[in-house]
């Protein structure tokens, strides 16, 4: 794939039909997908033949949201995402073995960035998710992975009276997740708090899952100081509400989080989100990220 692509500017146009342009080019290459209609969201489901997966294996759910703020190109949030795991699905329906793969596009995503996450439309596969019982898929959500080099996997925290099923499942996942980027990205990659995307919809609904992004190394250094520098920075970052008393004893006034947070996240949702602002290399870590996923399956224990 080339971020310098026509097809790639294309998807950027305003009145781009993203949703039709993803399936077209599944199409193109053979691959079937059907159009999902959930609580008013418009989500693509890859369609892969049977004889792609086996039932011995966990379900590697992969989701990646195709819709984007009014305004802004999207090209790193999350245009970037969809078009590399366009490019995958087409690596993964010529595998020679099964794979277990299963790809969403999702509709909505950016409606719960100042809403809620039962606004965004990924809530209603995680809930569809949830009263079929299929609780137990491996769920990788990529978001944001167009610009910089350095994997970043999302670092989170619960509640003390979260469910210990719940925490077990979840920190399992996260260690094998963390091997996925020890294989792939040697090195190369952190575990630090971002803001929620698809996997906040999942995790509210019990099923734990994975967010992966993408920073400059330079702006993933400064971001981890930061972060130990202010204690409150990790709660603005995740949307969590800081208490008057913890603004009164941090050094660093509320107004002036946005400012520590990385520059690629504050180029989110305007203009400057734009194909220029993008990095090549981005291109060859996740093509790495995706391939060592694709080849990694965990038996159903």
């Amino acid at each position: 794939m080339d971020f310098n692509s026509k097809e790639f500017a294309a998807y950027l146009e305003p009145e781009a039909p993203r949703a039709d342009i993803i399936q077209n080019f599944l199409k193109d290459h053979g691959i079937d997908s059907v159009k999902t209609v959930i609580d008013g969201k418009n989500h693509i489901l890859v369609q892969f033949p049977s004889k792609m997966y086996n039932p011995q294996f966990k379900i590697k759910t992969v989701c990646a949201h195709y819709d984007r703020v009014a305004g802004s190109p999207g090209a790193n949030d999350n245009s970037a995402a969809d078009w590399m795991l366009m490019d995958w699905a087409v690596s993964l329906a010529s595998m020679e073995r099964f794979h277990n793969v299963r790809i969403f596009f999702t509709d909505g995503e950016e409606l719960g960035w100042n809403t809620g996450v039962n606004e965004q439309g990924a809530f209603g596969i995680a809930s569809v998710f949830k009263r079929l019982g299929f609780v137990n898929d491996d769920v990788f959500v990529f978001d944001s992975c167009g610009r910089g080099e350095i994997p970043i996997l999302a670092r989170q925290t619960f509640p003390e009276n979260s469910s210990q099923s719940f925490l077990r499942s979840y920190n399992d996942l996260y260690e094998r997740t963390q091997n996925i980027l020890r294989r792939s990205c040697p090195g190369r990659w952190m575990s630090l708090p971002v803001p929620y995307s698809d996997n906040a919809s999942f995790l509210a609904c019990g099923i734990p899952a994975m967010a992966i992004t993408m920073l400059p190394a330079q702006e993933a250094a400064l971001y981890s100081r930061e972060l130990l520098n202010d204690k409150n920075l990790e709660n603005a970052v995740m949307n969590r509400s800081v208490s008057k008393k913890e603004r009164e004893f941090s050094e660093t006034p509320e107004y002036s989080y946005k400012e520590r947070m990385p520059a690629t996240w504050r180029l989110f949702h305007t203009q400057r989100d734009d194909i220029p602002s993008l990095t090549p290399g981005s291109i060859r870590v996740m093509g790495n990220i995706l391939r060592t996923l694709a080849e990694t399956v965990t038996p159903i224990i």
